[in-house]
């Protein structure tokens, strides 16, 4: 970087062009008095309802007005009395009345209606027609055009949204001063023209069809003043905000009409502005010369090509059309940008001397006004030539600028494809008109969140956003399905890999092939093909992790290649839809398979590459919610998962580190060594750099490999994640340098906060929460190799409509009905469909018998797994801790089958609740119900003689094992504040 620090504008929050807040006051609805032969000839000959309609659609505008005629002042002023007009227009001689006494007489009974007279010829001598008239507003000539009522509806409407949009947003403007109503009702037609075909250059920078069409109404405005005391006044208000001036030179000036009130104010003008371009025109060509002292162009009124010449002077000086790069002295042009895209790409290699030409006039900043860019405009502007070192720093700075507000302007929005303006600054795009997806709506979703929040900046040294996304949607899924006859396969029973088969035969549509090839050459990353269903990811029925991900190593030196891999991944991810276990799901959720539809998103990888390997530092998944708070955590606080590597690792549900966002200090699987050695993360996915294939199966992971955490040791940036085992001293050291084996513990993060990752997960839970009103998950990956490090936010969701996220009721169901009842309970939902209970004997129980109990225990979770039966396991002191004098020491493999643990205390055995122990993590991983009783102390009830009553299905001398012939019902609300009932185990119906 060779510019000033000051001038970055890397995380600089740009401020957001309100187009939607422009242009709020229209008019919609114009009466015009005229007599039937002016409305024949408006009807008939001049077809004035197609001709405004007709101007609108070629303009590109909307809301045409529409246009109500009235042969007499009778039927006006009851039209009027019966409707609200937004103007009225008056046709000299139409009516009953002298044109005086109908004007006063309409300004009289509707004075906030803007008033205008049309006449045919010469000006009426009246006071009311002249400037500053409280009765007429404007007069302009008739001459049967069509365009003057255009220019008449353009002009009032932005005398009505002035103030606003130019003082509030930064519209521009410019000033008509002229006194001739003949010449004026030509110019305004004039230049309204030249407006709205620039307007139509406004919707270039539009990154989809709603900000293209908000961006019209960011035109300049036409002001018009019609004597020296109007144009001062204009001026004056709105100068910081004026494009240029057009004058006459001859009009009033103290109620006297001045021959040279048109120099008297481009002197005034150049006092306060040397810079504002003016155009001086007059009947007089004698002028001209004069019109130069002032640094002013001249036109001549009475030239046959006035109007071309204006058209012109208008383009060249007020920023209209493309930037024309011009070398100085000569002004030979030598480049020309057409858009902003254009205009970052030219400025990147033009010639300096012309950039500092350009540069030092302030054309940039004029050019990006005109474009209604004004944010960035008001950027670049303050900045002077002189404040670099050199001509490359200030094109360094320029490029830099436009790259950045580019990207800010990307992020919230979704931009619809085009692959002559995709490159690395568009962040979200959308290829195809269909749907997106649910997962493809979460991201943009996220996209928006972060800008609306400005959460992307808000952490020193890190910047928090979604990767590079394009979105495939639904309807190229639809033309590709039905362009290969694919629904009868696609619906039958065949297997997966036929499936698969049939889909890769079908090819994607030229133009999708087109935009992919560009999409792979701008992207230099491994890529991901996502899907993104109909349903995947919804509020209603969360399909997620159902369908297939593809991971693509994009690094084939043949784009043709490259293409075909991505183009086979969307195919995979379309047969996805079919294969049989996403059959199964669709048909266990009651979800027709055949209205199904499937957008995918493609994304680059979030990561790094280490050798021949490539993955994020960290990736994980968090939750607003967690019923399985450990200690002082709170339901309410949230918890989050994360591991080295991708986050296949995390969603896969296997070895990972949990914490807290708001106690990221204190975590149970750190607890001792023994339980990191155990219970942490020893393998991680990567994609395999080495080669540049793409393996294509219905095994979605055939491109990643899992490699051991001492490959990961060896990067410099993987080791602030790690610590050290010194077996000597049993123990674990937070150093990664010191030698024995390494453990992801995650401590620079979590106990040292290298980046406040537990800050941000805890922010966007709490912002995605807020804005979804619904407890939420995200996914994300982090890279802390470079500055500032690097937050990509994949995705958020709704949290699953199931049994963890149900607000459940426990009520106040009668003791008699009972079996287990606890204030203390970890997780959250109904299991309606256990018939088997295992307990411990309390009256034979002997802590010293516990080791036998133990394998007793996993004698029965074996038979009952063999029969796919679960079942409730309950008995005294810590089930799994180590120690057998503190309760069952079982192995989480003697219970897999357990779904409903009970530590239930006895007087004789006392022991705390078995939080905090290495056995909870996999309570948490495979979402075990765990109660804590202990009806000696009067926490929560047992009814061991209600079991003790029933008939045993097995004993021995220390357990029993009861089967019911109707299924118990447990219930469990995890929401419960403390030292509420929180979970009840009732007994069968029939019991």
């Amino acid at each position: 970087m060779r510019y000033k620090k000051e001038f970055v504008t890397d995380r600089l929050v740009f401020e957001e062009t309100r187009f939607d807040q422009l242009m709020q006051k229209r008019i919609l609805e114009v009466l015009m008095l005229c007599s039937n032969y002016d409305r024949f000839i408006l009807e008939e000959d001049g077809r004035i309802d197609e001709q405004l309609f007709q101007e609108y659609v070629e303009l590109g505008l909307r809301y045409p007005p529409r246009l109500t005629t009235a042969p007499n002042n009778t039927d006006a002023l009851t039209l009027l009395d019966d409707k609200k007009y937004d103007l009225v227009v008056v046709m000299l001689g139409a009516g009953e009345m002298q044109p005086y006494d109908l004007c006063h007489h309409i300004k009289d009974r509707f004075p906030d209606t803007p008033l205008v007279a049309l006449i045919r010829g010469r000006m009426p001598s009246s006071d009311i027609f002249k400037p500053g008239s409280k009765v007429v507003d404007h007069v302009f000539n008739w001459l049967g055009d069509a365009n003057i009522l255009l220019a008449i509806v353009k002009l009032i409407e932005d005398q009505m949204n002035v103030e606003h949009d130019v003082h509030d947003v930064g519209v521009q403007t410019i000033l008509l001063v002229e006194n001739s109503v003949r010449y004026y009702s030509t110019y305004l037609p004039t230049l309204y023209r030249a407006l709205f075909k620039q307007a139509r250059e406004l919707m270039r920078e539009g990154l989809n069809e709603h900000q293209q069409t908000m961006r019209m109404r960011g035109r300049p405005k036409v002001l018009l003043a019609r004597n020296y005391e109007e144009a001062v006044n204009v001026h004056d208000r709105f100068r910081t905000n004026m494009l240029g001036v057009i004058s006459d030179i001859s009009y009033e000036h103290n109620g006297e009409l001045d021959p040279t009130a048109g120099f008297r104010f481009s002197r005034y003008i150049r006092s306060r502005d040397p810079e504002l371009p003016i155009l001086l025109q007059s009947s007089h060509e004698k002028h001209a010369s004069h019109a130069g002292t002032y640094n002013a162009a001249f036109l001549h009124k009475a030239s046959p090509t006035l109007l071309g010449d204006l058209i012109v002077y208008i383009r060249d000086n007020y920023g209209f059309g493309p930037f024309v790069f011009r070398m100085p002295g000569t002004f030979r042009e030598i480049a020309r940008a057409e858009d902003l895209v254009d205009l970052q790409r030219k400025l990147a290699t033009v010639d300096g001397s012309s950039l500092e030409y350009h540069f030092t006039n302030h054309h940039f900043s004029k050019w990006l006004k005109a474009r209604a860019l004004f944010t960035l405009a008001n950027v670049v502007r303050p900045k002077l030539i002189g404040d670099f070192d050199d001509v490359e720093s200030a094109r360094e700075y320029l490029v830099d600028t436009i790259s950045n507000y580019r990207m800010h302007v990307g992020r919230g929005t979704i931009a619809e494809f085009d692959k002559d303006k995709f490159d690395e600054y568009v962040v979200f795009d959308r290829i195809g008109d269909g749907s997106l997806g649910g997962k493809a709506r979460g991201i943009a979703f996220a996209n928006s969140l972060l800008k609306r929040n400005r959460i992307m900046f808000r952490y020193d040294n890190v910047t928090i956003q979604i990767p590079k996304t394009v979105v495939v949607t639904t309807s190229i899924f639809d033309r590709f399905m039905e362009a290969g006859n694919l629904y009868d396969v696609a619906l039958s029973d065949k297997d997966d890999d036929e499936i698969l088969r049939r889909f890769l035969e079908v090819d994607l549509p030229e133009e999708v092939l087109s935009d992919l090839a560009r999409v792979v050459s701008v992207i230099k990353t491994p890529l991901a093909a996502r899907s993104s269903s109909l349903l995947e990811d919804s509020l209603q029925q969360p399909f997620a992790g159902v369908y297939a991900t593809y991971f693509l190593t994009n690094n084939h030196r043949d784009i043709n290649v490259r293409v075909k891999q991505i183009a086979d991944a969307i195919k995979g991810v379309y047969a996805s839809t079919y294969y049989r276990d996403s059959k199964s799901y669709a048909l266990s959720t009651h979800d027709a398979l055949d209205e199904e539809k499937m957008a995918v998103v493609i994304q680059e990888v979030t990561g790094s590459r280490y050798g021949d390997l490539y993955y994020p530092n960290i990736s994980g998944v968090a939750r607003s919610l967690d019923f399985y708070p450990v200690a002082r955590e709170r339901t309410d606080e949230g918890v989050a998962n994360i591991a080295l590597g991708l986050g296949k690792t995390v969603v896969d549900g296997k070895a990972s580190l949990r914490f807290s966002p708001k106690h990221p200090k204190k975590i149970m699987q750190l607890a001792d060594p023994e339980s990191v050695l155990r219970l942490t993360q020893q393998q991680f996915f990567a994609i395999d750099m080495s080669h540049s294939e793409f393996k294509i199966g219905t095994d979605d992971s055939l491109n990643l490999v899992q490699c051991d955490l001492e490959v990961a040791a060896e990067q410099k940036a993987n080791r602030l994640l790690l610590s050290t085992y010194d077996m000597q001293n049993n123990t674990i050291r937070d150093d990664p340098n010191r030698p024995g084996r390494k453990v992801a513990t995650f401590a620079s993060v979590l106990r040292y906060n290298h980046i406040p990752l537990a800050e941000i997960l805890d922010t966007l839970l709490e912002v995605g929460q807020k804005e979804m009103n619904t407890e939420v998950e995200i996914e994300f990956a982090v890279n802390i190799d470079k500055r500032p490090m690097a937050f990509k936010f994949l995705q958020i969701r709704p949290v699953v409509e199931e049994s963890e996220s149900e607000n459940v009721r426990i009520g106040k169901p009668k003791p008699e009905d009972i079996i287990v009842a606890a204030t203390t309970a970890l997780g959250n939902g109904k299991i309606e469909k256990l018939y088997d209970v295992i307990y411990v004997n309390q009256d034979s129980f002997d802590p010293a018998n516990t080791q036998d109990i133990a394998r007793r225990v996993n004698n029965l979770n074996r038979r009952l797994k063999d029969e796919g039966r679960d079942y409730i396991l309950i008995g005294p002191g810590r089930w799994g801790s180590t120690d057998p004098w503190l309760g069952i020491p079982v192995k989480w493999a003697f219970i897999t089958n357990a779904r409903v643990i009970v530590e239930a205390g006895m007087r004789t055995f006392r022991v705390d609740a078995s939080q905090g122990s290495h056995f909870f993590h996999n309570l948490t991983a495979f979402r075990t119900v765990y109660l804590t009783v202990d009806p000696s102390v009067k926490d929560g009830s047992f009814d061991i003689d209600f079991l003790n009553a029933q008939p045993a299905f097995y004993e021995d001398e220390h357990i029993r094992h009861v089967r019911f012939e109707q299924p118990m019902l447990v219930k469990v609300n995890g929401r419960a504040k403390r030292g509420e009932l929180k979970a009840v185990v009732l007994k069968p119906v029939s019991n």
